[in-house]
């Protein structure tokens, strides 16, 4: 297709794929440290000294020289020039690469802006939130909540944590107001107008979603009388945030709309904490929502990840693989606690590749990680996550539901239940065990498994779907 493919795209581009998952589609990588290492593909060494940076996207061997972006690898691994590229990086994120004429580099240059400003408003209102929790005087409600929940000030602080005030307007009073101000223009303009700076602000707020537009055209904030909690991504910038109401107000838990910078199916709240508090990440404890996340590194379990109200996709399996080999995830006891389980094991199978590990942790009912660390503490808290389930186990569990596994009807519908759960997982040594487990519990020759499982239809690609995980609800 004729025309450039505008920088903006690529700049976006790059922000949604990982140069790790990228480079290890095609060379086994190896974590060190915060680093990962391989052999160089581009040069024959027998010791590694090609190493890829997560932090910085980036990757360089020590060897030979060779570095670069996620599109520079895919270029040199697969000898392909650079449109080749994108267009093979936008269709594993799913976007269609668009094309524009020479004449728009202008409006390259203003789009290339906008995520920025984004970031620099959603920075901003943290700031905003943080100081309200601080200095307003009708702070004590906030407080007293936080101090309820047991959090200490410098949990507070190392979460940035905030306060909504009760109100309509307090987050827009206060960007009219900065607008004013030279030395808080957050563009670094200060040749505009305090009106055009005012008005650039609020429009920045609007499409980050902290300002809702009223049909009148006036605005009120999205956030009020609620306790606020700053969500990040990898490189620790704001992208959105999430606020628990302090009255009755519904919804609970109210988190902000995704916007260019932010895409709730693919954050995981935490992940920049617990990557910030642990140099190598032996695991990842996924709970259900903000507290439960902080009251366990209040008891110094600084190795927990929460969605953000929404189901647990692949997208968010594939984010924490990134940084560790291993999951657990806590779930409650009772009964949709043990139906979340097995949606989310579903959905994971796709992403179980060999040496990748995932266990569920179910509490005693009424019990949550915060309860429940609080009331056993945290060596006990351990001991339950070293007695989670495997994938493995809680699959055959599943599939084995209300079926008399002494009959040999019981053990040929067992057969028919796991066979196509055991087909979507990726082609390796884990899968062939399963079928080798399988084939131990019925007693069915193996080679009869393997057939059968061969006549499956192949299952879909849900690598693009969220949707087949339990909902969560943030606590």
């Amino acid at each position: 297709m004729a025309g450039l493919i505008p920088r903006h795209f690529i700049d976006d581009l790059l922000e949604r794929v990982d140069i790790v998952e990228i480079i290890d589609r095609r060379v086994t990588l190896k974590k060190a440290g915060r680093n990962y290492t391989a052999c160089c593909p581009f040069h024959n060494e027998k010791t590694p000294s090609f190493s890829v940076n997560p932090d910085k996207q980036f990757y360089y061997c020590f060897g030979c020289g060779a570095g670069g972006n996620g599109i520079g690898f895919i270029m040199d691994y697969e000898n392909i020039d650079f449109p080749a590229a994108v267009e093979s990086l936008a269709a594993v994120a799913g976007l269609e690469v668009p094309r524009e004429s020479t004449g728009n580099s202008a409006q390259e240059q203003q789009r290339r802006s906008q995520s920025q400003n984004l970031y620099d408003i959603l920075a901003w209102a943290a700031h905003f939130f943080q100081t309200q929790l601080r200095q307003h005087p009708n702070k004590d409600q906030a407080v007293s909540y936080l101090k309820q929940r047991g959090l200490s000030g410098e949990i507070a602080r190392d979460f940035a944590l905030g306060y909504a005030p009760a109100g309509w307007d307090n987050l827009l009073v206060a960007v009219k107001n900065d607008a004013g101000k030279n030395s808080a223009d957050l563009n670094n303009d200060r040749t505009k107008s305090s009106s055009t700076r005012q008005k650039q602000r609020i429009q920045q707020l609007e499409a980050s979603g902290m300002l809702v537009k009223k049909d009148n055209g006036d605005f009120y904030d999205r956030f009020r009388e609620r306790i606020i909690f700053p969500i990040r991504d990898n490189r620790g910038r704001v992208i959105a945030f999430g606020g628990r109401v302090l009255n009755d107000d519904k919804p609970k838990y109210l988190n902000s709309p995704e916007s260019s910078v932010f895409h709730k199916q693919k954050e995981l709240y935490g992940l920049y904490e617990a990557r910030k508090a642990n140099r190598q990440l032996d695991y990842l404890l996924m709970v259900e929502g903000y507290m439960d996340v902080i009251s366990l590194v209040q008891f110094g379990i600084t190795n927990a990840v929460a969605t953000l109200g929404t189901a647990s996709s692949i997208f968010h399996l594939e984010k924490i693989f990134r940084h560790t080999s291993k999951l657990v995830v806590c779930f409650d006891g009772d009964n949709a606690g043990k139906k979340a389980a097995n949606r989310l094991m579903e959905t994971a199978l796709p992403a179980m590749k060999d040496g990748r590990e995932i266990c569920f942790l179910f509490l005693p009912d009424g019990e949550d990680p915060d309860t429940f660390v609080r009331s056993q503490g945290k060596e006990v808290f351990f001991h339950q996550v070293e007695q989670a389930m495997p994938l493995e186990a809680l699959l055959f569990e599943t599939a084995g539901t209300d079926i008399n596994l002494n009959s040999g009807a019981g053990k040929a519908k067992l057969s028919q239940r796991a066979l196509p759960l055991i087909q979507q997982l990726p082609h390796g040594v884990f899968k062939q065990l399963m079928l080798s487990q399988l084939a131990e519990k019925t007693g069915a020759e193996l080679t009869l498994l393997e057939s059968q499982l061969a006549a499956l239809p192949t299952p879909r690609n849900t690598s693009a779907s969220s949707n087949t995980a339990a909902n969560t609800n943030t606590r």
